[in-house]
């Protein structure tokens, strides 16, 4: 089976967890549910449910049912995230996916809501593998703890608060690292680090695991900047040249173009060493890891 079916049956697999994970539109509000699903089934890679499966399985899980609750509730995380940062009051984005915003067709008070609720039951749906699994509620415990840390002021809002600070401004090479760091690469890490923790992955090895994942975060990070200045709205299923337009710092205009490509051939090296260094069979995460990095979308 080439990597291209192997990652199809993967992203099917995801999809079929997330319906199985998504509140019943019931109730007085079942209106805001049928926006969560918009929103979350509204496409995607599902790279971070992936990242997290594969991790899993490197360390020896297997189809356990526990590790899904987490990969539902990564991938809620990630898009309530994606829905308040295309708000007006955000980047003002009407296209996502190649598909309209949940703000754009819902309003925005109600695309607020709709990342609030997704945040919000992202937890709700990750605690529900206490139940699944009682006798592994230290290993779920530790889990739950990467990924509100991650997701929180010291991860991916810590980074959308520092973009937000710095937006039109000339910032240094520091600075935008950091920002990667935290607004992109935290829910990599979270999501490789947690399916580490489940699988049964020493202390070290989750530390390599996250390691892994910041590279690969940044380097994905300055790919979107190289592709929102050479792509098409048609491939990218976005608006383009939206850096320019809201007079964003990246690393095509804090170098060049060129000197951007250069960046993220050497920071996933060093991530795809990093993977190797763990001495498992992991092919597919490797290719999966350099797809994403070298994307066309």
């Amino acid at each position: 089976m080439s990597f291209d079916e192997q990652l199809e049956r993967k992203v099917e697999e995801v999809e079929e967890i997330l319906k199985k994970f998504l509140p019943e539109a019931k109730g007085f509000q079942r209106n805001i549910m049928k926006t969560m699903e918009y929103s979350l089934m509204s496409g995607g890679k599902r790279i971070r449910p992936i990242l997290m499966i594969e991790s899993f399985r490197l360390f020896g899980g297997g189809d356990n049912d526990w590790i899904k609750p987490f990969v539902a509730a990564i991938e809620m995380i990630h898009t309530y995230s994606l829905v308040h940062d295309d708000l007006p009051a955000m980047d003002n984005d009407e296209y996502r996916r190649g598909c309209k915003t949940t703000w754009a067709v819902y309003g925005e008070d109600v695309g607020i809501l709709t990342g609030d609720a997704l945040l919000n039951y992202a937890f709700e749906t990750a605690m529900s593998a206490f139940e699944i699994a009682p006798q592994e509620s230290v290993l779920i415990g530790r889990g739950l703890q990467v990924l509100a840390h991650k997701a929180g002021i010291y991860g991916m809002i810590g980074g959308q608060v520092i973009d937000m600070e710095v937006a039109g401004e000339k910032i240094s090479k520091e600075v935008l690292d950091e920002i990667y760091t935290l607004k992109t690469a935290a829910l990599m890490e979270a999501s490789m680090m947690i399916g580490g923790i489940l699988g049964g992955a020493s202390e070290e090895e989750v530390k390599t695991l996250e390691c892994i994942a910041r590279n690969m975060g940044i380097a994905f990070q300055i790919q979107d900047d190289i592709l929102d200045v050479i792509g098409t709205f048609e491939v990218l299923g976005k608006a383009i040249h939206s850096d320019e337009k809201n007079k964003k710092t990246t690393y095509v205009t804090l170098k060049s173009l060129e000197e951007a490509k250069e960046e993220v051939k050497n920071i996933s090296n060093q991530g795809i060493e990093q993977l190797k260094s763990l001495g498992k069979n992991s092919s597919f995460l490797e290719e999966l890891l350099l797809s994403l990095i070298y994307r066309k979308s």
